[in-house]
């Protein structure tokens, strides 16, 4: 049986979705990740183009929010946000809960090529954080 993640984001826009799309894309044997966002938006198109040059495919993802999975309880419940942790819903004692405090890629200013350079930046310390947590 598969390890159940859930990584919680503000918006669930960028960072929640390129984890979800990086721990499944690596990790999918032993772990199933889903994402979702204390606020509802869409998945952000420098995320999906961040994502396809990692050869990974997030464009048929979409923006969710914490409530659509109701009571399902997961194994791993990781903020990759500030405001995500402080607003997350209550997670029980038993479930292994992680904060890993990452800028938001959608903050970045300049040109196309500029705020591309800084999702990808975001990508790579995500996949670096969950090769550390999941990897082994």
């Amino acid at each position: 049986m598969k390890t159940s993640v859930l990584f919680v984001c503000t918006h669930n826009s960028a960072r929640s979705q390129m984890a979800e799309g990086l721990l499944n894309h690596h990790y999918g044997d032993r772990y199933e990740a889903f994402s979702a966002g204390t606020e509802q938006t869409r998945v952000h198109p420098l995320a999906i183009e961040a994502m396809a040059r990692a050869g990974i495919d997030i464009s048929g993802h979409e923006s969710k929010i914490v409530d659509r999975f109701g009571d399902r309880l997961f194994d791993v419940v990781v903020t990759v946000c500030d405001l995500a942790r402080a607003t997350c819903p209550f997670v029980p004692a038993k479930v292994k809960r992680l904060h890993w405090s990452l800028e938001d890629p959608s903050a970045a200013t300049g040109t196309q090529e500029q705020q591309l350079a800084r999702f990808e930046q975001i990508r790579d310390e995500i996949r670096r954080r969950i090769e550390e947590e999941f990897g082994g």
